[in-house]
């Protein structure tokens, strides 16, 4: 979705002058029911680094002033500048999307020097899409930093008007907008599902109550505070006297760095102590019961327990080993009233998940499931080191037969069989790991014990009421799954007319067409490239992808590179073409790695005709078939990179291999993407 250019200072001076003061103002929205667990720092931020899992400590950035800014919040403007502003904001707030375009005229005027602008997620209550939006943000700035966040800002509150005469914000709106900014909308969909971000943005509510916050949006300018969307001129008369108070600091010595710190607390006023407020009721928990089979897969515990965990894991995740303790507790304590069942859902950027889980597999294959958990156990004591020597290694401790173990591992014995559970795991949206089911029952993350506790328990009072009249044993799992649910979502279907003319890979007669929208830029257009080679690979005869360029407005490297490869395939057809964009793609990310001289240089590399191809970028000799792409894909509905139709099917963002998979097998056995 391109971003609006922004508005001249003259022409939000005058819709400022238009508002009334006034804000939203009710109960930030309540912290969701899932908690995350794990260590809290003090003075420091935790994140969650998206290509390991691993928790990452950032150094905290004026912790220490009355309203503290952390390394972990997205600012615009120096930290060095002598204003700071903090913007306490919902997402959803009409009153907060007026004010934006003030803070906007604010930045013009005084520049990053003078002015720094920070962002605090303040949902309301009564916002019904305020907290997922802010969640996503803070995804957003986690994954690609304060510029993404603030693309993504600008994206949200210019859709307010269009999207209220539409019938207001989606489910998957959060999912858009973090595309628009150039973050990969899977990763968001993922996090919003295991309530990853939620804890940063709880931590943001926290605060402002603290400093007594009510509505939004909400502004501390140097530590003084002013309530609303409030005329430009107020604002400006306000950060003008904290600039003259804080040349002042630094004239009497305060270095510039500390500027703020201090001037926050000389002007900061703690709001009176007033009797504590109740929150809004918590909602309702989650009675949803959801069809998960267990056939098949390996157990622990018998068939008469009358309760079935099922768990979907990935071997190489942190917190999938992070949970293993309570579970073993949890065995403990219930006994044979407990049955755990292993499903796999390894993570596409777990490089060494698929090769682990087939490791596991391999040792049920020779020893049962005995052998599965002994393997189970051992691949999370050793876990990162999954290379195929550690992997040997720990089959030969385990008593297994090496020889098949090496085989396994070089064939990729099992991966197939490894479908199936990815497949239930997509059906009831296990996207994330761990991911648990207890008695068709969802529970997301590494959770307290006490978390599962509570729905064992609830859960075993209505087995027992089942077994009591009359239901055998080993069937209460399949009779609480006879009204299970799957939420599998529909196929999303889109139309893009196929050019033969297209740079492509594949045979032309393919029973199954990709069309791949994408942007050199992209870092996700980048990401999903090995999943197209995967997908050539299993699929020789009958997959084909189709090339379609789809530079974004906020990339300004993409269009010439895009220029660059077709003038490639201009030449020599599609083979010049990839070749050019596998060369495009690895230099993206370096300083001036898609410069036109990289350019030139990949043109040289590829053998191209020097003159002809600087000829093709100085006239410009392709930009008609770019625009044709980008026109196509906006009548198509597609505005972020990058997309794919597989047949009609639409499928947005650099998804893992299962997600193509799953609608090519479908179009192969004449399912039409179901």
């Amino acid at each position: 979705m391109p971003i609006a250019p922004r508005r001249s200072v003259a022409v939000l001076v005058s819709l400022v002058f238009a508002v009334v003061l006034s804000a939203c103002f009710g109960r930030p929205q309540a912290p969701p029911s899932v908690a995350l667990d794990g260590p809290k720092k003090s003075g420091a931020e935790l994140a969650i680094d998206p290509k390991t899992d691993h928790s990452v400590v950032h150094a905290s950035d004026d912790s220490d002033a009355a309203i503290p800014v952390y390394a972990s919040d997205p600012q615009d403007g120096e930290r060095t500048a002598l204003v700071t502003l903090v913007e306490f904001s919902d997402l959803e707030c009409p009153f907060c999307s007026r004010a934006s375009q003030t803070v906007e005229a604010l930045r013009e005027s005084f520049g990053p020097n003078e002015l720094r602008v920070v962002w605090k997620h303040f949902p309301l209550s009564f916002h019904q899409n305020a907290r997922p939006l802010a969640e996503a943000g803070a995804g957003v700035f986690e994954l690609a930093g304060s510029a993404a966040f603030f693309r993504y800002q600008h994206a949200v509150f210019e859709s307010h008007s269009r999207l209220q005469a539409m019938g207001g914000f989606t489910d998957d709106s959060p999912r858009k907008f973090a595309e628009a900014a150039g973050v990969e909308g899977r990763v968001i969909d993922d996090g919003l599902r295991d309530k990853r971000w939620s804890d940063r943005v709880e931590r943001d509510i926290t605060l402002g109550r603290r400093l007594g916050v009510e509505g939004t949006p909400a502004f501390f300018v140097n530590g003084v505070m002013l309530s609303g969307a409030q005329p430009l001129e107020k604002f400006k008369g306000l950060v003008t006297e904290e600039l003259e108070k804080a040349k002042t600091l630094v004239a009497q010595g305060t270095p510039r760095d500390r500027v703020y710190v201090a001037a926050s607390k000389a002007s900061f006023k703690q709001p009176k102590e007033e009797t504590e407020d109740k929150d809004d009721a918590p909602p309702p928990p989650d009675v949803t019961v959801y069809k998960v089979p267990v056939d098949k897969s390996p157990a622990r515990g018998p068939k008469t327990a009358l309760v079935t965990l099922v768990e979907f894991s990935d071997f190489q995740c942190p917190y999938c080993k992070r949970v293993e303790p309570t579970l073993a507790q949890l065995r403990t304590e219930y006994g044979q009233k407990l049955r755990i069942v292993w499903k796999d859902m390894p993570l596409a950027f777990h490089d060494r998940a698929i090769p682990a889980a087939i490791a596991a597999r391999e040792a049920r294959a020779q020893k049962g499931d005995a052998g599965f958990w002994d393997m189970h156990d051992r691949l999370f004591d050793a876990q990162p080191n999954f290379a195929d020597a550690d992997l040997l290694a720990a089959a030969r401790r385990a008593g297994l037969d090496e020889a098949k173990m090496k085989r396994a591992l070089a064939q990729s014995t099992h991966r197939r069989a490894m479908y199936t559970d990815e497949d239930e795991g997509d059906d009831v949206e296990a996207s994330g790991t761990p991911h648990f089911f207890i008695n068709g029952r969802k529970l997301v993350g590494s959770q307290p014990i006490e978390k599962f506790r509570e729905l064992i328990d609830a859960e075993l009072k209505k087995a027992e009421a089942l077994v009591a009249s009359g239901i055998p044993a080993e069937s209460v799992y399949a009779e609480l799954q006879k009204n299970g649910i799957i939420k599998a979502q529909a196929a999303v279907k889109k139309s893009v007319a196929l050019n033969p003319k297209a740079p492509s890979r594949g045979p032309a007669g393919a029973k199954v067409t990709i069309v791949e929208l994408s942007d050199f830029q992209c870092p996700f257009c980048k990401r999903v490239e090995p999943v197209m080679d995967e997908l050539l690979k299993a699929y020789p005869t009958q997959v084909r992808i189709e090339w379609r360029n789809l530079p974004l407005p906020f990339h300004p490297d993409a269009e010439l590179a895009a220029e660059a490869a077709l003038e490639a395939h201009a030449q020599k057809g599609s083979a010049g073409f990839f070749k050019m964009h596998g060369l495009i793609f690895s230099g993206q990310g370096k300083p001036e790695g898609l410069k036109r001289a990289a350019l030139e240089e990949h043109a040289k590399a590829c053998g191209l005709d020097m003159a002809k191809f600087a000829s093709a970028l100085d006239r410009h000799v392709h930009l008609p078939s770019i625009k044709a792409d980008q026109a196509a894909a906006q009548t198509a509905g597609i505005s972020g990179t990058p997309g794919f139709v597989v047949n009609g099917t639409f499928i947005s963002g650099a998804q893992p291999y299962r997600k193509f998979r799953r609608v090519i097998e479908a179009e192969l056995a004449g399912r039409g993407g179901k």
